[in-house]
C-alpha cells in the first residue's frame, strides 16, 4: 500500500476524496507549513494543493526528498521544484491523468529506493555499510549540534575472529557474522543506527545518546556476545565467542572542529586500547590518553 501526503494551505483538501477513490493508499492531509516533515514521513509521493506562490516560495529555500505532484490552476513554467522529481497536473483535473502521473512519481520513488538500499546495504549481513553509516553520522551530529544534544558512536571487532576462519572455514565465519549482525541489531533501538564496519567489525550509531549510556549499551552486548551459543556443524561443544568495543561520543574534544570522520578516529583509538588491555573490554574513548 502506498503512503502519500496532500499538503495545503488550509485543513482540508477537496484531492483527498480523489486520492482515495483512484489509489488503495494510506493518505494524510497537512499543513504546508509542515513541510519540514516531510524527510520524517518519507511518503512515496506528495501532492501540493497550493498556490504557484507558495510553491515557488518553498522552491527557493529547500529540496523535497519525495517525488511531487503539482496541482496548478496555471501552468507553473516558471518554478523549477527541486526534488527527486516532479509533475503537475492543471484544474479542472482528468482522473485518468492524475492517476497516471502519480503511479509515474510512486514508482520513480520504490525505484530509487531499491538502488539506495542495494548501495548502502551489507550483502553478508544485512545491516547498513560504512556509505551509509558515514552520512548517518555526519547528520545526526549536524542535528546534535543544532539541538546541544549528544551522539555516541560505538565501534566493535569480534575477539580472535581468524581462528574462527582458520578451524572451521569461511562459511561458518559468515554464519558467526550474521549471527552477531542479527543481535546487535534485536539490541539496538529503531532510532540506532547499525553498520558492517569492516569484515569482523560492526559500528553502532546512538543518537540522543551520553557516553555512559553507550558504554551500558555496549558492555551489555559484550555479555551477550561472551553467552552465545555458537556450534559449528561437527563440533560438541560451543566455540567461545568475545567483542571489544571502543566508543566515542560528540561533543568529545572543546575547541576541535569534529566531524564524523574525527569521531569515527577516537573511536577506533579506544578500540585499539581495548584490544591492548587484553580483549574482551569496551573502553570510553575519554579513558584514553593521547597527544593531538
Amino acid at each position: 500500500m502506498s503512503r502519500l501526503v496532500i499538503y495545503t494551505e488550509g485543513k482540508t483538501s477537496s484531492i483527498e476524496n480523489l486520492v482515495k477513490k483512484l489509489f488503495e493508499a494510506e493518505v494524510t492531509v497537512k499543513n504546508i507549513d509542515d513541510i519540514k516533515e516531510i524527510e520524517v514521513l518519507n511518503p512515496d509521493a506528495a501532492i501540493f494543493d497550493i498556490s504557484l506562490g507558495k510553491l515557488k516560495e518553498l522552491s527557493m529555500i529547500m529540496k523535497f526528498p519525495v517525488p511531487v505532484l503539482v496541482v496548478s490552476d496555471d501552468t507553473p513554467e516558471n518554478i523549477t521544484v527541486r526534488g527527486e522529481a516532479y509533475d503537475y497536473i492543471l484544474n479542472p483535473i482528468n482522473e485518468y491523468e492524475f492517476s497516471v502521473r502519480l503511479k509515474n512519481l510512486i514508482k520513480i520513488k520504490e525505484l530509487k529506493d531499491k538502488i539506495n538500499n542495494i548501495t548502502t546495504t551489507d550483502e553478508l549481513t544485512g545491516l547498513h555499510n560504512r556509505k551509509f553509516m558515514l552520512e548517518r553520522l555526519e547528520s545526526e551530529m549536524s542535528r546534535a549540534k543544532r539541538y546541544n544534544s549528544t551522539v555516541s558512536c560505538i565501534l566493535f571487532d569480534l575477539d580472535f575472529f581468524k581462528v574462527v576462519n582458520d578451524m572451521y572455514g569461511y562459511e561458518w565465519g559468515d554464519v558467526l557474522l550474521k549471527k552477531v549482525a542479527e543481535m546487535l541489531q534485536n539490541l539496538a533501538r529503531k532510532e540506532d543506527v547499525v553498520t558492517r564496519y569492516g569484515d569482523e567489525e560492526f559500528m553502532v550509531i546512538l543518537p540522543d545518546t551520553s557516553e555512559e549510556n553507550a558504554f551500558i549499551f555496549a558492555e551489555r552486548f559484550r555479555r551477550d556476545i561472551e553467552k552465545m551459543s555458537f556450534i559449528p556443524a561437527g563440533e560438541v561443544e560451543r566455540h567461545p565467542v568475545k567483542v571489544s568495543g571502543g566508543i566515542a561520543s560528540y561533543p568529545q574534544i572543546d575547541n576541535i572542529d569534529e566531524n564524523a570522520n574525527s569521531l569515527i578516529r577516537y573511536a577506533e583509538h579506544a578500540l585499539y586500547n581495548a584490544k591492548k588491555r587484553g580483549k574482551n573490554k569496551i573502553v570510553l574513548f575519554s579513558q584514553v590518553n593521547l597527544d593531538y
